[in-house]
Parts: C-alpha cells; sequence; structure tokens
C-alpha cells in the first residue's frame, strides 16, 4: 500500500505517469537478477582474475534494462563495495571494481576485462 501510496504521490507532484514507474520497477527488478546471475556465475566459474568482467558483465546486462536497471546496477555495486570497504578490502580494488561497474553500465563491452581462458559458458 505505501508503494502504490508513493506512486500515486510521484505521478501527481513530479508530472510522471503510474505506468512509467511500474517499467521502472520492472526493469530494476529485472536488473537485480542480471547483477545476480553475474555474482552467480562468478563463483561458480571461481576463475583467477575474473572479478572485474563479472561486475562489468552484470552492470552492462543491467543497464540494457533500461534507467531502472541502470539504477539497480548503481545501487547494488555502491552496497557491495561499500560491504567489501567496511570488512577491510583495499580501497585500489575498490576502486578497480568500481571502474569495471561504471564501464558496463556505460554500455561499453565487459569482454573487456575478460581474462583469457575463462569459459565461454561465461
Amino acid at each position: 500500500m505505501k508503494l502504490l501510496t508513493g506512486l500515486v504521490f510521484c505521478s501527481l507532484v513530479l508530472g510522471v505517469s503510474s505506468q512509467r514507474w511500474f517499467s521502472f520497477l520492472g526493469e530494476a527488478y529485472d536488473g537485480a537478477r542480471d547483477m545476480w546471475r553475474a555474482y552467480s556465475d562468478m563463483k561458480e566459474a571461481n576463475y583467477k582474475n575474473s572479478d572485474k568482467y563479472f561486475h562489468a558483465r552484470g552492470n552492462y546486462d543491467a543497464a540494457q534494462r533500461g534507467p531502472g536497471g541502470a539504477w539497480a546496477a548503481e545501487v547494488i555495486s555502491n552496497a557491495r563495495e561499500g560491504i567489501q570497504k567496511l570488512l577491510g578490502h583495499g580501497a585500489e580494488d575498490t576502486l578497480a571494481d568500481q571502474a569495471a561497474n561504471e564501464w558496463g553500465r556505460s554500455g561499453k563491452d565487459p569482454n573487456h576485462f575478460r581474462p583469457a581462458g575463462l569459459p565461454e559458458k561465461y
């Protein structure tokens, strides 16, 4: 009910149609699934030096869904990196991960980060 009330309020105040909000939410949901798939593939592959590729691929796939997917990818990426920072992962690694995230979200080819020998399945 709160979501519906918020959508109605935003629609009236911002002049955005509720149909567009539902479309955005669908894109965000699908984008979050893309991010999860990339993470799952990364864990399954367990392939040395492949994490930047999977970061870029997840963000790329999510952003291809539209503004909602790009938003979900950015939120998830920032949360993941924030948690890793709290756990003491290096700042350099976080910066490199974020660069790969932004690369993918901007529509650039994630294969730029693909390590040699990574199975074609991924």
